[in-house]
C-alpha cells in the first residue's frame, strides 16, 4: 500500500506522477504533442483517485482498480472524457506498467452522465403499472431491476453466489439490511462482479426459469452468458420505454429504476444510520466504488 506525506498538495502529487509516466511515453510512444498534453492532464486526474481511493501510486494501479474508476467515472464525465481518460490509463499499461500487452486493451465504459442529469426515479405505483403494460418475461425483468438496482445488461448476468464469487470489495455490514431476499451476483462495467439481493418471491420466480444449460446472448456486440430465461439489455430496455409511455404517458427510461433503488434504499437507511453511513451502504449495493457518485441518483 502506498504511504503518502502528510501536508503534500495531493493535486501536485498526482500532476507529478502523471509527468512522468508521459515522459516515458513522449516521443517514443506518443508523438503528437496534444496528445501528450491531454494523457498528461487525464492521468493526473486518474492519479489523484489511485491516490486517495486506492491507496497506491498512479503506476500501480491495477486492471481491475482502472475499470473500477472508470465505471464511477461514467456517471460523472462524459463519454469523450470518458474514452481519453480510458486510453490514457491504456497507454500507460501498454506501454510503461506493463498490466496490458500491446494487443490488449481496456473495456469501453459507456457514460451515463445524460442519462443521469435527465432521468428521474419511478415511484412503485408506477413501477407497477408499467409491468402491467409489459409481457411476463419483461415485467419480471423490471421487477428484479427495481428491487436490486440493476442496469439493462446486468440481467442478463445473473447467477447463484456458489455458481460465480463477487470480487473482493470493501463491505459494510449494514449491507442489504431492512430487506430480505435471496442473494445473487450480476457482472457490471468492466466485468466488475458484485452482490445483490433479491426478494424471495421474485428469486422463486426467477428460478422458475432457469435454463437447463446457460445461453449465449449477444446484447450491442457483447456477448453475456445467461442463466435464465428473462428479458434484459437493449430488448428490456425497448419494452421498459414503450410500456412506461404507454401507462403513464412518459418515460425517462429503464435507467431510472436505478435512482428509484438508490432514493429508495437511502430513505430506509436514513431511519436508524447517518446519511454519511447510509450513502456509503447503497454505494456499495449499487456497485459504485466511490460513495460520492451514488449522490448523482439522489437528485
Amino acid at each position: 500500500m502506498a504511504k503518502f506525506a502528510k501536508n503534500v498538495d495531493p493535486q501536485a502529487v498526482a500532476r507529478r506522477q502523471a509527468v512522468n509516466v508521459m515522459k516515458q511515453m513522449q516521443g517514443k510512444h506518443i508523438r503528437s504533442v496534444r496528445t501528450v498534453r491531454n494523457y498528461e492532464e487525464r492521468l493526473a486526474i486518474v492519479a489523484r483517485a489511485a491516490n486517495s481511493v486506492f491507496q497506491c501510486g498512479l503506476r500501480d494501479l491495477t486492471v481491475s482498480q482502472a475499470h473500477q474508476y472508470l465505471t464511477d467515472r461514467a456517471a460523472e464525465v462524459g463519454q469523450k472524457t470518458l474514452d481519453m481518460e480510458r486510453q490514457a490509463i491504456q497507454s500507460m499499461m501498454q506501454h510503461v506498467t506493463g498490466r496490458l500487452t500491446p494487443g490488449q486493451t481496456l473495456t469501453v465504459i459507456k457514460s451515463e452522465q445524460q442519462q443521469n442529469l435527465t432521468s428521474r426515479s419511478y415511484t412503485p405505483a408506477q413501477v407497477r403499472m408499467i409491468c402491467s403494460a409489459q409481457t411476463e418475461p419483461n415485467a419480471l425483468a423490471t421487477r428484479i431491476a427495481h428491487a436490486a438496482g440493476l442496469r439493462a445488461h446486468e440481467l442478463y448476468t445473473l447467477q447463484r453466489p456458489g455458481e460465480r464469487a463477487p470480487d473482493d470489495r470493501p463491505a459494510l455490514a449494514e449491507k442489504f439490511t431492512d430487506r430480505t431476499g435471496e442473494r445473487y451476483t450480476v457482472m457490471g462495467k468492466g466485468g466488475l462482479i458484485r452482490e445483490v439481493q433479491i426478494p424471495v418471491y421474485l428469486a422463486e420466480s426467477l428460478e422458475s426459469r432457469r435454463f437447463d444449460e446457460p445461453k449465449q446472448i449477444n446484447d450491442r456486440g457483447v456477448n453475456y452468458t445467461s442463466c435464465y430465461d428473462i428479458s434484459g439489455g437493449n430488448r428490456w430496455s425497448a419494452s421498459f420505454s414503450s410500456a412506461s409511455k404507454r401507462s403513464l404517458n412518459w418515460s425517462t427510461g429503464a435507467h431510472g429504476l436505478r435512482h428509484s433503488y438508490a432514493q429508495e434504499r437511502m430513505n430506509e437507511l436514513q431511519q436508524h444510520l447517518v446519511y454519511e453511513k447510509a450513502l456509503e451502504v447503497v454505494s456499495q449495493e449499487m456497485g459504485h466504488f466511490r460513495p460520492e457518485i451514488t449522490e448523482v441518483y439522489l437528485r
